[in-house]
């Protein structure tokens, strides 16, 4: 079985695989929001990086220190201002975003914690789901989005539009950007970013912190 579809006998989610291919080998990673691990035990073995995890959940922690992984629990929200600036290369946070309660807060933080930040999240604006909201008039349910507006932890759902909005206002630099489609291909998102919105069913987003241009 080759690492390239499964890790530890587990299917590789689709955003991991891009996120994995954004990272150079040996740097030091913060995955925020870190789950159940599956995205560090991906780098920690096609990359060998130095791999940390932040994780809400006691039970996921628990089981990513089981396997071995370096997490620790903590709130995104909360927790995210106690690092130091520049602390890690990367600073990852894959399918969370939507479910923090200041996200703009949290983007900060990344972009300060990390020399890059790469942040994936469901695409609000795809056009099953513009569709579903135009023709049942209720906050629609996809294989992405698949629990009722009532049980969701999704506070803040957004489209690829309006995440790119929320990078230009914090002064960051798209180095890449990807959005995937409903059969899982690749969509590059510079070339047409209206059109990205349209069809792709998820985003990954790799950023930088813009340096400011010296005045002399």
């Amino acid at each position: 079985m080759s690492t390239q579809d499964h890790i530890a006998d587990r299917p590789v989610r689709a955003d991991h695989r891009l996120i994995a291919e954004m990272v150079a080998p040996g740097s030091r990673v913060l995955d925020v929001g870190c789950g159940d691990g599956a995205l560090l035990e991906l780098l920690i073995s096609e990359k060998a990086v130095d791999g940390r995890g932040v994780e809400i959940s006691r039970d996921n922690v628990n089981a990513c220190v089981a396997r071995g992984l370096s997490v620790i629990q903590g709130d995104a929200d909360q927790d995210l201002s106690g690092y130091p600036d520049k602390a890690f290369d990367y600073v990852v946070l894959s399918l969370t975003i939507q479910a923090t309660r200041q996200p703009k807060a949290v983007l900060e933080n990344l972009l300060r914690i990390g020399r890059r930040a790469i942040v994936s999240f469901p695409n609000f604006g795809h056009w099953k789901i513009r569709t579903a909201l135009l023709l049942t008039g209720r906050m629609p349910r996809t294989p992405n989005l698949p629990e009722t507006w009532f049980d969701s932890q999704d506070s803040h759902l957004c489209t690829i539009k309006d995440f790119s909005d929320l990078v230009t206002i914090l002064n960051a630099e798209v180095e890449d950007a990807v959005a995937f489609n409903s059969r899982g291909q690749r969509l590059a998102i510079k070339n047409s970013l209206s059109l990205q919105n349209l069809l792709g069913e998820k985003a990954v987003f790799l950023l930088a912190p813009q340096v400011p241009r010296s005045s002399g």
